[in-house]
């Protein structure tokens, strides 16, 4: 009976060998629903979107249903990763280098989604066309005074990552009320921003229709807008989680992401100061 019980369990070689396979420093991620949740959600805010703009009566209603589903599709999908990180243990060094990685290409990929408007801009700006005189901006579109909201404005992000990188050396150092103080602040100035864009927005002389101008005008400063408004959500969800305690001195990971965002939704206002505002009026 022991002779048979012995030849039919593996050799203690294979025994390892079967570890050494399967275990690894990376989270297998288990099946989710929400990935295809928010591409459906996204595609009923973009569907009712265009049925709004030509005037279907039920394309607001498409908008509401799907930006709500869409807000709750992602705040459970982002409880799981904040689950995944915090309490199950299941970010190791090797899954964070793997997401500090990924979260660099999705900065790159911004990048590059600004570079075509930017390109449109400068296209415009240093061949102007036949159909608006040759000139840019063109004749009688009153642009907006530089000097202006938009000067404030620059000192509002500037302030603003300055206080956001102040959060990140209190994390860093232990040190809570600081962080929580300056996280604070971040979120409040970038809320003060996006009023202060909108107020912009209502004041200004031109439309979206109004030639090439306001057409880059607003693609590029609406889109920034709503780069900031994602940023100011993404820093107040950091704000708290560190209310909850789920940052420690050796793992503040999103944290960092959320610094990461706001420093590049920062240096594309910078040109977007000196090139729409500044350049473009001239």
């Amino acid at each position: 009976m022991t002779t048979n019980y012995c030849l039919n369990t593996p050799k203690k070689k294979n025994i390892k060998i079967y570890l050494l396979r399967n275990f690894h420093y990376f989270h297998i991620l288990p099946q989710s629903p929400w990935p295809i949740i928010s591409s459906i959600t996204a595609f009923f805010m973009v569907s009712g979107t265009a049925f709004y703009m030509h005037n279907v009566i039920f394309g607001f209603y498409f908008i509401c249903l799907g930006f709500s589903l869409l807000v709750t599709s992602v705040y459970r999908w982002f409880s799981d990763i904040i689950n995944e990180a915090t309490y199950s243990g299941y970010h190791t060094k090797a899954v964070r280098m793997g997401l500090r990685l990924g979260f660099l290409l999705f900065i790159v990929s911004e990048i590059m989604l600004f570079f075509g408007f930017f390109w449109a801009f400068f296209h415009s700006s240093l061949s102007p066309s036949l159909e608006i005189g040759l000139i840019f901006p063109p004749i009688g579109l009153n642009t907006i005074n530089v000097f202006d909201y938009p000067l404030f404005n620059t000192f509002v992000l500037i302030i603003s990552g300055s206080s956001i990188t102040w959060s990140h050396c209190a994390v860093s150092l232990a040190v809570l009320k600081a962080g929580l103080d300056s996280l604070f602040l971040t979120v409040g100035l970038g809320s003060f921003f996006i009023y202060l864009q909108m107020y912009e927005y209502f004041e200004a002389f031109f439309t979206f229709a109004d030639s090439v101008y306001g057409c880059c005008f607003y693609m590029l400063t609406g889109l920034h807008g709503c780069h900031v408004f994602a940023g100011t959500v993404f820093i107040f969800v950091c704000l708290l989680r560190l209310l909850l305690r789920h940052y420690i001195i050796t793992h503040y990971l999103g944290l960092v992401f959320s610094i990461w965002y706001w420093h590049f939704v920062d240096i594309v206002w910078i040109f977007l100061f000196f090139t729409v505002y500044m350049w473009g009026s001239l």
